[in-house]
């Protein structure tokens, strides 16, 4: 073990490529300081001591969905308790509080909703706009994409372009959770394969958009699959450079209806953000997802790897719902604190990871 990890310091700081066999291997090693301290060197040769965080607003507008993905705790059938859809009228009064906090970002992401037509989402996008049109908004899944054209009768690359001429400036990553069709067959058997999220996302990017990618972790997987799902991210960004930030996301196992899960403990959670960082040589930012994994881990993980800290996000739903006790929302200077008592740089950016402030 070593000798590995003599040999992974030298493709750092050669910036050589590193195999899954390796990747595979760190995953296996129970020597988390030592992948912690590659993973540091890594970000430090991208980013120095600086770390990144927006101030954004998240809007959960539905949770009805077609769907019941067993790892989904969100997620409701008309009926249920809890189900809601959110009007017109309370979508904009949401984005006009964000704006009256300075947020620069709008984060939307929804259940797929069995009734509301392609044209709702064009009006909740051109609504938002109407609010402020230098509100960014970041919304829809790739699995959303799919499902709006399926609703449209339209082809993907026609759905972008009606979604980016209502509104839309980028996407985030959700709906990849295990791209590997063996785990996904298991915990989300009707959500679009991940052959087909691949697809759609490579759409997205040559369409001129950029999205974020994720990893859903914790669960039912193994080690070979976190390695499989890196690896097709990797390829495809080798392929179209239109990935911003990597997010491993933490499973919440509460209200979830995945048998035998398995969850995320801290060790486990920082070895993957580590591991990400060094095997996702082209990706420029590696983001720890305070709201799942709680605030404490989240600051450890800037030694490891890490430099964004996503943002003070505001009324989360989808991890709540699964059991995530972290806050709701998180002031700015909240934030600046976590990451200097890091000892690292605070720096406020836009969602395209333009500079806004430096603290």
């Amino acid at each position: 073990m070593k000798q590995l990890f003599t040999s992974l310091r030298e493709k750092v700081e050669s910036g050589a490529r590193i195999t899954d066999a390796e990747a595979l291997s760190l995953f296996e090693s129970n020597d988390l300081l030592a992948i912690g301290e590659l993973a540091a060197l890594a970000n430090r040769k991208k980013n120095g001591d600086r770390v990144f965080f927006n101030v954004n607003r998240h809007i959960n507008y539905t949770n009805l969905c077609v769907n019941r993905c067993k790892f989904c705790a969100f997620s409701r059938e008309e009926g249920d308790t809890g189900v809601y859809t959110l009007a017109m009228r309370d979508i904009q009064e949401k984005a006009q509080q964000a704006a009256d906090s300075g947020a620069t970002e709008i984060h939307i992401v929804g259940g797929l909703h069995p009734v509301l037509p392609f044209e709702f989402y064009l009006d909740m996008l051109r609504a938002i706009k109407a609010i402020s049109a230098q509100l960014h908004i970041k919304a829809f899944t790739a699995v959303e994409i799919d499902y709006f054209a399926e609703l449209a009768e339209l082809s993907i690359p026609q759905v972008i372009e009606e979604l980016k001429a209502a509104g839309l400036d980028s996407l985030p990553g959700g709906g990849a959770e295990i791209l590997g069709q063996q785990v996904r067959d298991k915990i989300c058997p009707e959500k679009i394969c991940g052959a087909r999220w691949l697809e759609v996302t490579e759409m997205v990017h040559q369409a001129g958009l950029r999205s974020n990618a994720t990893m859903l972790f914790g669960h039912l997987e193994e080690y070979a699959d976190r390695v499989e799902h890196l690896r097709l991210l990797r390829e495809l960004q080798d392929k179209t450079g239109g990935f911003q930030t990597f997010i491993p996301l933490a499973f919440q196992p509460d209200n979830t209806r995945v048998p035998g899960a398995k969850g995320v403990g801290g060790v486990d959670a920082l070895k993957t953000l580590a591991i990400s960082r060094l095997y996702l040589d082209n990706f420029q930012h590696v983001k720890a997802y305070w709201v799942m994994l709680g605030l404490k881990i989240a600051q450890t993980a800037l030694c490891f790897g890490v430099n964004d800290l996503d943002g003070t996000v505001v009324e989360e739903k989808i991890g709540h719902d699964a059991g995530a006790d972290s806050p709701q929302a998180l002031a700015k200077d909240g934030i600046i604190e976590l990451i200097r008592k890091a000892g690292r740089k605070p720096v406020e950016r836009d969602t395209l990871y333009n500079e806004l402030k430096v603290y």
